[in-house]
């Protein structure tokens, strides 16, 4: 008989070679893929679907991670490019779990092909990359490699549940047995070997004394806390000193009615030797004698902090959305109504010229509506519901003058300062996300510095070489430095992480310098820090140098804009009747003939009646079938000589509006009389033939 056969004869759950493992016996491989668009989901899930995997979806980063919480996944299937969370912000979630860190990743995407995309994938935590359209044969390959890896990794994992349950059981059987006492021994020498390697801390305590003296029986404390277990035995006190202050009345009430009781489950906060609190889970079991009467606790202890911090960023991330639905929500209205107070005060402008008094009341009045415009618009942009404006900035320009406002804000104990290189270069950036994430980082450093300080913003150019986190290049570098508090390295390198904060709750949401960071690298920047204990930290930004001309900054009191329409005729689309008239007026101010419709229906109507109409102004969030992105889209495929201006209040997820022309609600006359100029002046298609017979909805389709 063959090794092989013997093998077999001897133990059946071996299978000879070439023979088939029972689908019953086959390990259940869960794969998770993560694609906003119902068909590549549909279509993965065709090519991967066998007997023994099971195939889960989620539409979006958000329903991912709440899948990840829920399950375990032999692999992920992630999709790069996602609203609100991409793929690379997901991947990193997922790894900084550490239930979920060693679940393979596959970065599925049909752009950012190149090396440096690839290269963020990797760093992200992706283990490989499946280029879209999918090659069927190609994919199913790759995974099926994952999953037989998985299934030999939860053969083990099997194994070691089975030794745990042995291990309980083996822990029932000496809690029934202590009166052997030699028997007792030989049961704690084997648990240390097999609990050492284990998340778990076993104990005793006496049921009498004033104080909880915990004997531990394992090693794994000292893992847990930095404490060995003889310090729990040092002093009576010792446990219950360093327990969470919020927590011990609590704690120690539960503890009292434990004689009664019997048995009792605790969850607070410790302080560990490092100085740090964990989040302990101590579930505690009265042990009685043959006659009944009390004798000893017995008890374990799960350090559950990294659960508790999982927990602790989907909350922080379901208040973040509930805050973005709700501002989003507020946001048309508001700037609308908004639009009526500015459309009127600019229009009152022009009525009032040479009375003093009534121009300075309307130049304070219209400075207040601009303020709260620009409130909105930073609340638009911290819930991701604003698109970037991206522009050219000139930073000698920019810097003095925002230098100034930081100084107002800081407050005298704080010693602000710049220095500026002469020739500093310009760059493309978001001007109102540059001047928020400096803010930002300057109100950090105040905090770092109650007592006061110095603040010192070094503006200057750097040509990166190879082999740094960016790619080689031109980049302007803008340093905010303090001399501070500064970080120790634990925390200094979670500094950028989202919701990490070491303020007091309810002082950080723990977002302000992932912000930044997102920022920046969405601006195709790099973020670096040093922070030195008691010394002051130094964050860097570095911002890819513009080669255009920088923009001139906008006017405090722009000029009246004086009339150019020349009787042309302009159809203005509002549904909102006070915004309407007040757009109707301001486009009549400028020399246009004005008509109006209240929806998209209508003004395709009038416009089938009046062919002599040049430009159609239309909100883009209107009620009915069609909205004014749907409008300016009929337009430009049937009357391709008549342009097209929207405008909104703010952009929904849902809305494409990359191939438009579009002005943000409120707006200023000159802001519109500008933007009609540019628009009138791009020359427009006349050969519709050209045109393709059915335009898709979406240019990002």
């Amino acid at each position: 008989m063959l090794e092989d056969e013997r093998q077999v004869v001897s133990n059946p759950g071996v299978l000879r070679p070439g023979s088939v493992r029972p689908l019953s016996d086959v390990v259940l491989a869960r794969i998770l893929v993560v694609d906003d668009d119902p068909r590549n989901l549909l279509a993965v899930e065709e090519v991967l679907r066998s007997p023994g995997i099971e195939i889960v979806t989620a539409d979006s980063g958000e329903a991912a991670l709440r899948r990840v919480l829920q399950d375990d996944f032999a692999l992920i299937l992630l999709d790069v490019q996602m609203p609100r969370l991409d793929g690379y912000e997901v991947a990193g979630l997922i790894r900084t779990r550490p239930r979920s860190a060693r679940v393979p990743i596959l970065f599925l995407t049909a752009v950012n092909k190149d090396d440096v995309h690839v290269f963020k994938g990797y760093s992200a935590g992706a283990v490989d990359y499946v280029f879209k359209p999918v090659e069927p044969l190609i994919l199913k390959a790759k995974v099926a490699i994952f999953v037989d890896l998985y299934r030999k990794t939860e053969e083990i994992r099997r194994q070691g549940e089975e030794e745990r349950r042995l291990l309980m059981e083996n822990l029932r059987v000496r809690s029934e047995k202590l009166k052997a006492e030699q028997a007792l021994r030989r049961r704690e020498e084997h648990q240390s070997l097999v609990l050492q390697s284990l998340p778990i801390a076993l104990y005793t305590a006496s049921v009498t004394g004033d104080h909880r003296q915990l004997h531990f029986t394992n090693e794994s404390i000292e893992r847990i806390t930095g404490f060995g277990p003889e310090a729990f035995l040092e002093r009576p006190d010792f446990w219950s000193t360093r327990l969470h202050p919020e927590d011990r009345d609590r704690v120690l009430a539960q503890l009292h009615d434990l004689a009664e009781d019997g048995t009792v489950s605790l969850e607070y906060r410790w302080r560990c030797a490092d100085g740090t609190d964990r989040h302990v889970l101590d579930q505690t079991v009265l042990m009685r004698d043959d006659e009944g009467r009390p004798r000893e606790f017995f008890g374990m202890w799960f350090d559950i902090t990294e659960r508790k911090q999982m927990e602790q960023n989907l909350l922080h991330a379901s208040k973040l959305e509930a805050v973005g639905r709700l501002t989003g929500g507020i946001a048309h209205d508001f700037n609308n109504m908004l639009s009526v107070v500015i459309g009127n005060l600019d229009l009152l402008r022009k009525s009032i010229q040479g009375d003093e008094t009534a121009e300075r009341r309307v130049r304070m009045a219209m400075e207040s509506a601009q303020h709260c415009a620009d409130l909105t618009y930073r609340l638009l942009a911290f819930s991701r519901r604003q698109p970037l404006q991206v522009s050219t900035i000139d930073v000698k320009t920019l810097m003095p003058g925002l230098l100034d406002l930081m100084r107002r804000t800081l407050g005298e104990r704080i010693h602000a300062k710049l220095h500026l290189d002469q020739d500093v270069w310009s760059i493309q950036a978001d001007r109102a996300q540059l001047e928020a994430a400096l803010l930002n980082l300057a109100v950090n450093a105040r905090d770092a510095m109650p007592e006061g300080g110095d603040l010192t913003i070094a503006v200057e150019n750097r040509v990166m070489g190879e082999g740094r986190a960016v790619p080689a290049g031109a980049y302007v570098m803008i340093a905010v430095g303090d001399t501070g508090a500064g970080m120790p390295p634990e925390v200094l390198k979670r500094v950028f992480e989202p919701f990490f904060t070491t303020k007091e709750s309810g002082k950080g949401t723990g977002l302000g310098l992932s912000m930044v960071y997102g920022f920046v690298q969405q601006s195709h920047g790099d973020v670096e820090i040093d922070s030195i204990p008691n010394e002051g930290t130094s964050i860097r930004m570095f911002l890819p140098r513009a080669e255009g001309v920088a923009e001139q900054l906008q006017e405090a009191q722009p000029a009246v804009a004086e009339p150019f329409g020349a009787g042309q005729t302009v159809l203005v689309v509002e549904d909102d009747p006070a915004v309407r008239q007040v757009a109707l007026s301001t486009i009549r101010s400028l020399g246009f003939e004005a008509i109006e419709a209240g929806s998209a229906d209508e003004a395709l109507r009038l416009l089938k009646e009046n062919r002599h109409v040049r430009l159609v102004f239309s909100d883009v969030r209107m009620p009915g079938e069609l909205n004014g992105i749907d409008l300016a889209r009929v337009i430009k495929r049937e009357m391709p000589d008549i342009r097209v201006l929207l405008t909104t209040g703010y952009v929904d997820d849902d809305e494409t509006i990359d191939d438009v022309d579009l002005l943000y609600k409120p707006y200023r006359t000159s802001d519109l009389a500008a933007k009609i100029q540019s628009v009138m002046a791009v020359p427009q298609p006349r050969d519709v033939k050209s045109l393709p017979a059915s335009a898709p909805a979406s240019a990002a389709e």
